[in-house]
């Protein structure tokens, strides 16, 4: 793979698939998966503009088999058509499965699977650098950093340096820390965004993308893909204030009823991406359990929250 170019195809909005079901019984809905992926190209959303995650958390990796996962990103990227690029998700707790899932995603013409320390225990980092260096020994794809320090150790500076020198495959980091006065977020993003995609994972997009991040992930071009090309187009004219602005009008309500809900209702991802995506007329799904369904408790709310925050296409209740 020319890992050059696959770090220039990474860019734009970072937009998770999420994966549906078919009520009751939540098989998966792949023809479903299939119209939102061309829903989403259709609005505008090409290579300038995004890349599509199948099987990331918000896509419910973590509740589908080996073989259900390999089939949702076989659909999205049948979908997406060469149109835009594609990734998936190759997070889990083994090393062998992960080498099983770099070969079937480069098998499957994904340009990059999205690789994080494993998850459970409490791995060390030099668990973590092997785990990286199995993945880009295994195949001749892309791969994307990802820090997910709520559910596992964290990436370090050190480590990010260490596997940019000895993996090449590495191509994106997936980038968010917790926040100290040592301003880690802004010093990994201002080191490394010469020599890797810097994907925000923060929101804190105008900044990032000032320090020269060229990828945000962007729940709400789920159901609000023209929200996701404005965000572009703003970053590329560095029109930092109108991005800020973003933000705090109509991403952080977004944002605001996800936290309420995991604080009273339930926990996971891609669960509010849905919802959204059904009060627009798209086909939608519950997530999988232990997820509990949160359409019945917060389709008003969520669709007031639309409302409010210029949405359209919402539908009236």
């Amino acid at each position: 793979m020319d890992f050059a170019r696959a770090r220039q195809r990474l860019a734009g909005c970072y937009v998770t698939i999420p994966t549906m079901f078919q009520d009751p019984e939540l098989e998966l809905n792949l023809p479903a998966i299939r119209r939102h992926v061309h829903w989403l190209i259709g609005r505008g959303l090409d290579a300038r503009y995004a890349t599509f995650l199948a099987g990331g958390a918000a896509g419910d990796f973590s509740t589908m088999t080996f073989d259900e996962r390999l089939r949702v990103a076989e659909t999205v990227v049948e979908a997406a058509d060469g149109k835009v690029p594609v990734a998936m998700g190759a997070q889990t707790t083994s090393t062998l499965e992960l080498r099983r899932l770099a070969k079937a995603a480069q098998r499957l013409g994904c340009e990059f699977i999205q690789v994080s320390c494993p998850f459970y225990f409490m791995h060390t980092e030099e668990d973590f650098y092997e785990y990286v260096c199995e993945a880009a020994d295994a195949a001749d794809i892309g791969i994307i950093l990802y820090n997910t320090f709520w559910t596992s150790a964290g990436v370090s500076f050190g480590l990010v340096e260490r596997l940019v020198e000895r993996v090449p495959a590495l191509v994106g980091l997936k980038w968010a820390c917790p926040r100290t006065d040592a301003m880690e977020f802004e010093d990994v993003v201002n080191t490394f965004a010469s020599k890797l995609t810097l994907i925000d994972n923060h929101l804190m997009f105008a900044l990032s993308a000032m320090l020269g991040a060229k990828a945000f992930e962007v729940h709400l071009a789920n159901y609000w893909p023209e929200w996701g090309i404005r965000l572009i187009d703003a970053v590329d004219a560095g029109r930092w204030q109108e991005i800020q602005r973003m933000l705090v009008d109509e991403a952080m309500p977004f944002y605001k009823l996800w936290i309420e809900i995991e604080k009273g209702y339930t926990s996971g991802d891609g669960y509010l991406d849905k919802l959204c995506m059904e009060l627009v007329g798209l086909d939608s799904s519950c997530c999988r359990p232990p997820t509990r369904d949160v359409r019945e408790r917060y389709r008003e709310p969520c669709r007031r929250m639309m409302l409010a925050t210029g949405v359209p296409g919402v539908v009236q209740g």
